[in-house]
């Protein structure tokens, strides 16, 4: 390359050469806006693609058709995808979901959930121990298979299994520090790491918020779900694929990309549309810590 420049002094060659070095290193951090070109515009770049389900294909109330036909355009390329969710739920309870909102029974079959994550360990290790259940009754079907070991004194318990927050304290976060502030010798399971979601325009605390507060006094968690890595591998095998993970949450969806080494979408009109209101994606890439491939405002083919 030097060759090309010689009658350029060293000292400005060397210069420029920098500052063009800075430029590409800028520009690898830059990402990529799908609004104009459409989500098929790198659709054969990858292999497999890790969907995120709430704030992705649904808002908790309504599904996205647009991400439906998504969806089908990448069955008719043969292309894989798991739609994974942070759902403290078995498999077959949010299939069913999707199903009464309107989706495939097909489609549903690539559900893999954060509960069904935890089931399996549970299975293995803890089925046999008591447990102290924090979240509402609607997802009992978690622990139907060793329901007799759940105790009502939180004080009995071998190990806490954390799927959400009880329906009489949804929103009071404080009642938490209260009920496990002298339990943290005990290890906590969290089987949805999300913080928080939004159900239509109403944000919810979930699971991954009391989790945080038994950290914060000392206690240990183990967590099923994204950003972790293990829910990826046991959804489906991911060797020697080009992966994309589309979702909507910084803290799990993106993160979990990032840990994995693979390539991103966040969708804007999400979790973070808000904070975008004020800000700008370079501002919380920083603010999370995290790097984001490619942007769109909702999935959309």
């Amino acid at each position: 390359m030097r060759a090309l420049f010689q009658d350029i002094p060293i000292n400005i060659y060397v210069q420029k050469t920098q500052e063009f070095n800075t430029f590409l290193s800028y520009m690898s951090q830059m990402n990529l806006n799908l609004d104009t070109n459409g989500f098929r515009s790198i659709a054969n770049s990858f292999d497999l693609f890790f969907i995120d389900i709430w704030g992705v294909i649904h808002n908790g109330i309504s599904i996205f058709e647009d991400s439906i036909n998504v969806l089908d355009e990448l069955d008719k390329l043969n292309k894989e995808y798991v739609l994974l969710t942070n759902a403290p739920r078995p498999n077959d309870t949010v299939k069913n979901f999707l199903i009464k909102m309107g989706l495939e029974k097909i489609k549903s079959e690539k559900v893999y959930t954060s509960g069904e994550a935890a089931l399996e360990n549970l299975s293995l290790k803890w089925k046999d121990k008591k447990f102290f259940h924090i979240g509402p009754p609607r997802d009992f079907d978690l622990f139907k298979l060793f329901e007799e070991n759940k105790v009502n004194n939180i004080s009995d318990a071998e190990f806490l299994l954390c799927t959400g927050l009880f329906e009489k304290y949804e929103e009071e976060l404080d009642y938490y520090k209260s009920l496990l502030k002298n339990i943290t010798a005990i290890k906590m399971i969290c089987t949805n790491p999300d913080l928080v979601v939004d159900r239509g325009e109403v944000r919810e605390y979930c699971a991954g918020s009391v989790a945080k507060i038994f950290e914060e006094l000392g206690g240990f968690v183990d967590y099923f779900g994204k950003p972790y890595p293990l829910v990826y591998n046991q959804s489906i095998n991911i060797n020697n694929k080009k992966i994309l993970c589309i979702g909507d949450n910084l803290n799990t969806d993106i993160r979990g990309a990032n840990m994995q080494n693979f390539n991103s979408l966040l969708i804007l009109n999400g979790i973070h549309k808000k904070e975008l209101i004020n800000s700008n994606i370079n501002n919380l890439m920083k603010k999370y810590n995290v790097k984001i491939d490619y942007t769109q405002t909702v999935l959309k083919w």
